[in-house]
């Protein structure tokens, strides 16, 4: 399977970048693909790129007249010719799962329920390739160890601004045939680099959709927001009720999303992008 990273603008249309900001950007792809394509493939979540297990992602040489990063994605395990065809079950998969890392890494919202969430279940109807232990939440949990990647993917455009945009997608002979995620600028940049807590508490209702009971992190769905909202539970929130509270929104819009028993209300700050696009809650006191 084949993904590029392809920089345009500026510098970059005379085929030219920082040279650092560059490096660490073309590693940040290299990161961001490697921890999607382990937890495709092996069902778990890593945190350094070194350790991908069943699979190996090689760098094609540049090309000349382009700033393009071109990875091709192999193993035994995503075809056993070696390559994971754009046609095969983990190839559309990864390629997907990709689309939806990067888009709400960026604060796009996608419906895992009706796109990645239903081909994984598609595809598990047909075949046994798919892991067991993949769902939302493993995804989430992706979604917030390539955050740092996510945000030096952008170092072209945001420190030596010797590129203007950026995009990813699934290539074929270094061309993008499916992009995956937003086109990257300094607004997406701006959207991950920068958070600031707000002062006054608000009220909220929402559904949990995800809980980490390590971290005190999760995802809950606010229907004004039209998708799930990345939470933490202040130091003065943990606490077994509190605790209690998350797991049992978490349980019932597991077993049934629009079961009115899974909202819950709380009070919270918010994160906010320097825009003030939301981006999070600190949740204080859940009633």
């Amino acid at each position: 399977m084949e993904f590029t990273l392809q920089f345009e603008g500026n510098e970059a249309d005379r085929n030219l970048l920082d040279f650092y900001d560059a490096a660490q950007a073309f590693a940040a792809f290299q990161r961001t693909l490697a921890l999607t394509t382990h937890l495709v493939v092996n069902g778990e979540i890593i945190t350094q790129a070194p350790s991908l297990k069943n699979a190996v992602i090689l760098s094609l040489p540049p090309e000349p007249g382009s700033w393009r990063a071109v990875a091709i994605v192999t193993g035994t395990v995503l075809l056993s010719a070696g390559v994971a065809s754009k046609d095969s079950v983990l190839g559309h998969l990864l390629t997907s799962a990709y689309d939806y890392v990067i888009s709400e890494s960026l604060g796009f919202h996608v419906d895992y329920e009706k796109s990645l969430g239903q081909q994984i279940e598609e595809h598990r109807s047909t075949s046994d390739e798919i892991p067991r232990e993949i769902d939302q939440g493993k995804f989430e949990s992706l979604i917030e160890k390539v955050e740092p990647a996510v945000r030096d993917l952008h170092r072209p455009i945001s420190h030596s601004r010797t590129a203007e945009t950026a995009i990813l997608g699934a290539s074929q002979a270094g061309q993008i045939v499916r992009q995956t995620g937003p086109v990257l600028d300094k607004d997406t940049f701006e959207y991950i680099n920068v958070t600031n807590l707000t002062d006054d508490q608000e009220k909220f209702v929402g559904k949990v959709s995800s809980y980490n009971s390590n971290t005190f992190k999760g995802r809950i769905y606010i229907e004004n927001e039209g998708r799930p909202v990345p939470f933490t539970l202040a130091d003065v929130s943990r606490n077994p009720g509190t605790v209690l509270k998350v797991v049992r929104s978490l349980s019932a819009n597991a077993l049934d999303r629009f079961d009115e028993n899974a909202e819950i209300r709380f009070s919270a700050l918010r994160y906010e992008s320097k825009n003030g696009r939301l981006k999070g809650f600190l949740i204080l006191q859940i009633f």
